[in-house]
């Protein structure tokens, strides 16, 4: 478990998958993400068990201190241990959870479990430019704009940017000072 002040991060396990399948039927969270295909809970249930014997990453359960509620998931994925560099992935999963901080201070400690456990040195994800408020949750958290992929993703009758971002070890040292 990494335990920060409101929340924490555990491991996935079997009785959170109801709530990762629900919100992978969230229309805002779908867009957010640029996600068009539907799961099935077998399939949600089968990535979850072929995730957890992958060692390329490590999916965590978002919960609540104050009661153990799991209110979101993130995923620390395509590790790559010759280059020191992994993939992330989050998704708060309710819209009663949106806006509290508790998606930037999730990250943060994914970035603690990347930097000091892992010992990696850069940790990069893609956000969409129709996502501001994951874009500017990213950045609180140390997160960088390295390009854009220009009109990448074609959804709701509009195109939007594809933005990836990076943190690297680096600026993980000195945002902690």
């Amino acid at each position: 478990m990494i335990k920060g002040n409101n929340v924490y991060l555990r491991p996935i396990i079997d009785k959170d998958i109801e709530g990762i399948f629900n919100s992978l039927h969230d229309e805002e969270g779908l867009y957010m993400t640029g996600t068009r295909k539907v799961f099935t809970m077998e399939e949600v249930r089968n990535a979850y068990e072929r995730f957890n014997k992958d060692s390329t990453r490590h999916d965590f359960a978002i919960c609540l201190v104050e009661n153990d509620q799991m209110i979101g998931d993130l995923a620390i994925n395509d590790i790559d241990l010759d280059n020191r560099k992994a993939m992330f992935r989050i998704a708060i999963h309710s819209r009663d959870n949106y806006g509290k901080g508790y998606g930037t201070e999730a990250v943060r400690l994914a970035q603690k479990f990347t930097f000091e456990e892992l010992r990696l040195n850069r940790l990069e994800l893609q956000v969409y430019s129709h996502n501001p408020r994951g874009i500017r949750s990213y950045e609180k958290a140390g997160f960088k704009r390295e390009g854009i992929l220009r009109q990448s993703l074609f959804m709701k009758n509009q195109y939007s940017d594809e933005i990836i971002m990076s943190i690297l070890y680096d600026d993980y040292v000195g945002g902690k000072l």
